[in-house]
């Protein structure tokens, strides 16, 4: 790959901040540690950014020599998640009970190295908006800055994200054409029995057996109401019931999960039916069952034109054979199709795996407890997030 040197002198620098944030990690909306990191490092390097966006969200703005041109976004997440970390390495977390186990700290820190590049080589014309983004895990996050204002306060023409893939090799990109990852919903459902002893089932009402009839009906909805070919996913992830004594059927059971769909008006659907089984089988057994569903977050949609782009950059730096344009939407969620909902742009994902070596902390899966950033696809994204700035904004230097 073709990676320009002012950005490969980085590499270790950015490695530091890396590693510093996954020692410090804080979930959504209380990611101090990495805001104040960005912020601290933005102020020494003289990059104008306002902070308070949604809380901890900070968004820089790089203006060029002329700034008469386009604007275009550019946003990274901070918040990391409630999984105790099972890795080896010198800086795993020190907060108990949280960790990065998404690669968060790896997109700031690279987003925060392009501010710094982009700074000292801003010969282009328009500006670029850095966005340090609060709350993504929870879906939250993106939609908190929109009603703090940020598309009016900080207009663009175009935005991006990426997202490590540690599912491809190191260096690979993923750029799909429309969906790319799915609409992420939660539910739950509180079953009301009545308890009794468990050596007299007929003079209670047992709500985890109607629980259970609830659950094994909802796992036909996708296999029998919804067609093969339109992606859908219903699994239900958390059930709860009882006090612990071996003895006694308890009057209440609740169970919750979450549904994935790229498609509005089945996701819809899907969430009807969700209620009226649950209402209806326990009604049947003379028990009530109330439904809570919430929609956490869009569907990430990838602008056509906008993934075009992307892909052919993406060629440009890790040639054709390294950039996949067909692969399968991911049943995953983002809440970065909230601002692809207002402003064209696209999502990509930048491929971390480490080629035979399936037990590398880098090739773990994405929340998993052995997980870890692999901090050698800084500089490949630094230079990737470069050539979009140039693209969009006419330095010429796109093709290099």
């Amino acid at each position: 790959m073709n990676i320009r040197k002012p950005i490969l002198d980085m590499h270790d620098e950015l490695t530091a901040y890396r590693r510093d944030m996954h020692q410090n990690p804080q979930t959504s909306f209380e990611e101090n540690y990495a805001s104040d990191l960005v912020a601290r490092k933005l102020e020494e390097w003289d990059i104008t950014h306002i902070r308070g966006i949604a809380k901890t969200g900070i968004v820089a703005t790089i203006e060029g020599k002329s700034t008469t041109g386009k604007s275009i976004g550019i946003r990274a997440d901070m918040d990391a998640l409630d999984i105790v970390e099972e890795g080896h390495q010198e800086w795993v977390s020190l907060t108990p009970g949280k960790m990065h186990g998404c690669g968060h700290d790896g997109h700031t820190t690279t987003l925060l190295g392009t501010a710094k590049y982009l700074k000292e080589n801003n010969d282009f014309n328009g500006k670029v908006h850095l966005i340090f983004q609060p709350a993504e895990e929870t879906g939250e996050g993106a939609k908190a800055m929109i009603d703090d204002g940020f598309l009016d306060r900080f207009p663009c023409d175009a935005m991006y994200a990426m997202h490590n893939w540690p599912y491809s090799p190191i260096g690979y990109f993923e750029i799909n054409d429309g969906a790319s990852m799915a609409n992420v919903d939660f539910f739950e459902v509180t079953v009301g029995g009545r308890g009794g002893h468990a050596s007299k089932p007929h003079t209670f009402i047992d709500p985890i057996m109607i629980s259970a009839q609830i659950i094994n009906a909802l796992q036909m909805v996708v296999s029998r109401e919804v067609d093969p070919f339109e992606p859908a996913v219903l699994s239900v992830t958390n059930i709860k019931s009882g006090a612990g004594a071996f003895n006694v059927t308890p009057a209440k059971a609740v169970f919750s999960g979450t549904v994935r769909t790229y498609c509005p008006a089945l996701r819809t659907r899907i969430e009807n039916r969700i209620k009226q089984i649950s209402s209806e089988i326990a009604n049947s057994h003379r028990a009530v069952a109330n439904c809570t569903y919430k929609r956490m977050s869009d569907a990430t949609i990838n602008d056509s034109t906008h993934a075009k782009i992307c892909s052919d950059l993406a060629k440009s730096l890790a040639g054709e054979l390294m950039v996949v344009t067909d692969a399968r939407p991911s049943m995953g969620g983002e809440d970065f199709g909230a601002f692809l909902q207002h402003v064209p742009g696209a999502y990509v994902k930048i491929g971390q795996g480490i080629m035979n070596d399936a037990d590398h902390p880098c090739s773990k899966g994405l929340h998993n407890p052995k997980y870890d950033f692999n901090d050698e696809i800084i500089p490949i994204t630094m230079e990737y997030w470069a050539r979009l700035v140039e693209y969009h904004l006419g330095s010429g230097r796109e093709a290099a």
